[in-house]
């Protein structure tokens, strides 16, 4: 699948993205590639899930990585199917086929494809992320139901604080390093936007301590989270930035016992593409009691 690209306004350079998610891939998972958190935010995927009285025989993994999460939606009872979707080779080679490599931005999938869709961690990378829940909704058949999660706008603030500090202090400027999310209070909205019925949207922290910062570094890289902003500057920080950048973090964010903590903001997203059978608002005007009976107190 070829996608063009606009270096003026991409917020995302696509190609970079892909390579840091290919890197984490080829680390391993017993050489680096650093899976915890995917691991996690899928297990809370799959207890949502549970909480829905619903079979769903055909389902899809939208960046699906190694296929952790397809594996437990394939024993489900009532599934039949799981497309596994996956831009990086070397995730996809260990997932379980069926599989498609394909970036989550543009999901090469017709309509009404899919009774279940999950993604774990791979929306915030959407430069046009109501474009992609639109393209999402018209991959699910009537009633399907859409569950992701997504970094939220709050996660790495210790980092960006740190960054930034630093880089101003070192070289006068900054440039932009972490990427931007989107806010709670928005996403519901873009759900709704996108077209889903029933939208729910609600958030989690995960709070991770470490070592030090470049520990923290090391274990975004083995994600394949690193930076890839269109704008972000080339090359390496420099050794003097990034000093003074851990200083700053260990000042600002560490804990008696000499670690840092490292904040990750995760939205949950659930949607269902919409079907006559889903609870409707009534119709403006149709009520038969006026609010202002029922507020009359008794007696």
């Amino acid at each position: 699948m070829q996608q063009t690209e606009h270096p003026q306004t991409a917020l995302f350079d696509r190609r970079a993205w892909r390579a840091h998610r290919d890197r984490a891939a080829r680390l391993g998972p017993t050489g680096g590639s650093i899976d915890f958190l995917h691991e996690e935010i899928a297990d809370r995927l799959v207890d949502r899930l549970d909480v829905v009285n619903r079979e769903f025989a055909v389902a899809l993994d939208l960046g699906a990585r190694d296929g952790g999460l397809a594996r437990a939606i394939a024993v489900r009872h009532g599934t039949r199917l799981v497309v596994a979707a996956e831009p990086a080779v070397g995730f996809l080679a260990r997932a379980p086929a069926p599989r498609v490599a394909a970036d989550p931005e543009l999901p090469p999938f017709r309509d009404a494809s899919f009774d279940l869709i999950l993604s774990t961690l791979v929306l915030h990378w959407s430069t046009d992320l109501p474009g992609t829940l639109v393209q999402l909704r018209r991959a699910l058949k009537p009633d399907g139901l859409l569950l992701a999660a997504m970094f939220g706008g709050s996660t790495l603030i210790e980092l960006r604080t740190a960054l930034f500090e630093a880089e101003f202090a070192e070289e006068g400027g900054v440039s932009p390093r972490v990427s931007p999310a989107i806010d709670l209070a928005d996403a519901a909205a873009l759900l709704t936007r996108a077209g889903f019925a029933l939208p729910v949207a609600d958030s989690e922290t995960i709070t991770v301590s470490y070592p030090d910062m470049l520990a923290l570094l090391r274990d975004l890289r083995g994600m394949g989270e690193t930076n890839a902003l269109a704008a972000r500057r080339r090359g390496f920080l420099r050794r003097a930035t990034l000093a003074r950048a851990a200083l700053f973090y260990a000042e600002r964010f560490g804990d008696a016992a000499g670690r840092i903590t490292a904040s990750f903001e995760i939205l949950f997203l659930c949607g269902w593409a919409p079907h006559p059978s889903q609870p409707q608002p009534l119709r403006r005007g149709s009520a038969t009691a006026r609010l202002a009976d029922a507020l009359k107190p008794k007696g």
